[in-house]
């Protein structure tokens, strides 16, 4: 089963979580959406492959759901060696630190074993492409296969 984990400060994330759900559902896939908010260090432990999402808040910052669940996994340092993940990251370019948020949080994950499958999604508040499609488009490319695999 993927795990889709979103944190998020409007809503939006939880949004594209959903969506990326449909997209994985609908290859035939069983997919779990979980607020990072309610996640624990047991979370990504044992789980084979996961979608992490998360906004950029503030001035490159994670998001308020976002950012206890970096520190516990921080301070709690898991074995990720065997996770696989894909990133998406919602911000808006007009910032200097657009994008930020996502970066973090894979970043963090691959210092604690993780590997990151595809490229990082990005969906970009300034431009005039939906958040669905944009999420929506970027799962097709990169999770069926992948989710596949790690079945």
């Amino acid at each position: 089963m993927t795990k889709i984990l979103f944190g998020t400060e409007s809503g939006n994330s939880e949004m594209a979580a959903d969506d990326i759900a449909d997209v994985l559902r609908a290859a035939g896939h069983d997919a779990e959406i979980v607020p990072m908010e309610e996640a624990d260090g047991s979370t990504l432990v044992g789980t084979g492959f996961a979608v992490i999402i998360t906004s950029t808040y503030g001035e490159g910052e994670l998001p308020e759901t976002a950012q206890p669940f970096h520190d516990m996994l921080a301070s709690e340092r898991p074995d990720l060696s065997g996770l696989r993940f894909a990133a998406f990251g919602l911000g808006d370019s007009t910032y200097e630190t657009y994008g930020n948020g996502i970066d973090i949080l894979a970043a963090l994950l691959k210092d604690l074993g993780a590997t990151q499958v595809g490229e990082t999604g990005r969906h970009d508040a300034a431009r005039t492409e939906p958040l669905a499609d944009t999420c929506t488009s970027w799962a097709e490319a990169v999770l069926p296969a992948t989710a596949i695999a790690a079945e």
